[in-house]
Order: structure tokens, then C-alpha cells, then sequence
């Protein structure tokens, strides 16, 4: 009969971890919009997506296991888990909006301009440009801010991951499966942490192929913008419950 529990579990978890993250944009959207925009390499995405989700996953796993040995009632780590929510919700709208507001400036900023060139033979000419990091005449005051968000972009997406929790884990999977013992939970925990950890990854490896046969050039202006006001919605749907 423990056989057949244990196993009902570990379906379970494989099920909710894919559901789960499948079902919650804020689980890959986050990854694919700032690999677009930040320009990441395949690896480096797949990497900051794996570090992402383990941080994700292993916060939750960890209060689990910490409320297992403290004897804690399931209804307080569900208290606690709910406000981690919270406030990994607030966190990422936040983030999105402040983004948002930035890529607006900086394409205001990056408008096209005209610049009219005389040459000592009289030849007049014309060009209009962008004021792009990639432009032939760098200009750094706009060069440095994309380098430093650039850099801050990952380790603000892994906080917000280890803030935000695994909902369906400690009540449904962890709590249930120490009725047999902690190797079962472990296990439960682990096969949960696979699915939803590999979804993550698949999506947002398929995404990121998909995105780098699309042509974006006409949006390339806004696209800093679009990817803030993507970062916004995901946490306005989950401060809205959604």
C-alpha cells in the first residue's frame, strides 16, 4: 500500500511541477524577454533560467523540510508561503514598471535624428542614426546604464525566484509523503523540483530559437519598453491572483 501511495505521489508531483509552471507565465516570460532585449547567448540564458528555477524550487523544498523538523502545522507554512508570494509578486511588477520606465526614456532618448555633413570639396550630405550603444560613435553617459542593468538584470530575476514559492509542494506533496518517511519526501520533492526546473528550461530554450528567427528590427527601439511592460504583467496577474 506504500507502494502504491508513494507512487500516486511522485505522479503527482511530475504533474504539478509541469502544470504549475506551464500554467504560470511568470515561470519563463521573464527569461525570454530579457534574453531578447539583454542580448544573452544561448548559454547564458539556459544558465540564468536553471539558477533561477533551483533557486525557486530549493527556497520552498527548505521551509518544507525546515517545517517538518520545527513540527510545524501545514495552515502556518501556507501562511508564510503566501506572503513570500506576495511579496515576490510586488517585487517583479515593480521591477517591470521600473524597467518599462526606463526603456521608454531610453528610446525617447534613441529617437531618430538627422545630421548634415559639409565637406571641403562642397559636397552636402545627410544621415540619420539612433543614438544605439552599437552606433559607429558610441555615446558612453547612454552605453553604461544598459551595461550596468545588464548586469544587475540577473541577480534581481534570481531574488525575486527564491522570494516567490512552489504553492502546490509543502501541502500537497511534502506534507503527505512524510506519512511514510523522509526519504519519501525527499524523492517527492526532488521529481517535483525536475519537471518544474525542466519545463522552465524547455520553454524558454524553445522560445529563445524561436525569437532568434523572428525579426524585430522595427521594434528594436521599444523593445527594452515591451520587455519591462512583459515583467509588469506577469506580476500584476499574480498581485491580482490570477
Amino acid at each position: 500500500m506504500d507502494d502504491v501511495t508513494l507512487f500516486g505521489l511522485l505522479g503527482t508531483a511530475a504533474f504539478l511541477g509541469f502544470f504549475h509552471t506551464v500554467t504560470g507565465p511568470d515561470h519563463y516570460i521573464p527569461f525570454i524577454a530579457m534574453s531578447k532585449v539583454g542580448r544573452w547567448s544561448f548559454p547564458k540564458t539556459i544558465a540564468i533560467t536553471l539558477a533561477c528555477g533551483v533557486g525557486h524550487v530549493l527556497s520552498s523544498v527548505l521551509l518544507g523540510f525546515l517545517g517538518i523538523a520545527a513540527s510545524l502545522a501545514v495552515a502556518r507554512l501556507e501562511w508564510f508561503e503566501g506572503v513570500r508570494g506576495d511579496l515576490a509578486a510586488w517585487l517583479l511588477l515593480g521591477f517591470g514598471l521600473a524597467y518599462m520606465v526606463w526603456g521608454i526614456r531610453r528610446a525617447i532618448r534613441n529617437r531618430p535624428h538627422t545630421h548634415v555633413h559639409a565637406h571641403a570639396d562642397g559636397a552636402i550630405h545627410a544621415h540619420t542614426h539612433t543614438h544605439h550603444e552599437d552606433h559607429a560613435h558610441p555615446h558612453v553617459a547612454e552605453s553604461e546604464p544598459t551595461r550596468r542593468a545588464g548586469q544587475m538584470t540577473p541577480w534581481i530575476l534570481f531574488t525575486i525566484f527564491v522570494f516567490g514559492p512552489c504553492e502546490p509542494l509543502i501541502p500537497i506533496l511534502m506534507y503527505p509523503a512524510l506519512q511514510l518517511n523522509i526519504w519519501s519526501v525527499a524523492l517527492v520533492a526532488g521529481v517535483f523540483a525536475f519537471f518544474t526546473i525542466g519545463t522552465m528550461t524547455t520553454i524558454v530554450a524553445g522560445a529563445y530559437w524561436g525569437l532568434v528567427r523572428l525579426s524585430t528590427s522595427r521594434l528594436e527601439r521599444y523593445s527594452h519598453a515591451i520587455a519591462g511592460a512583459a515583467l509588469a504583467a506577469c506580476g500584476g496577474a499574480m498581485v491580482a491572483g490570477l
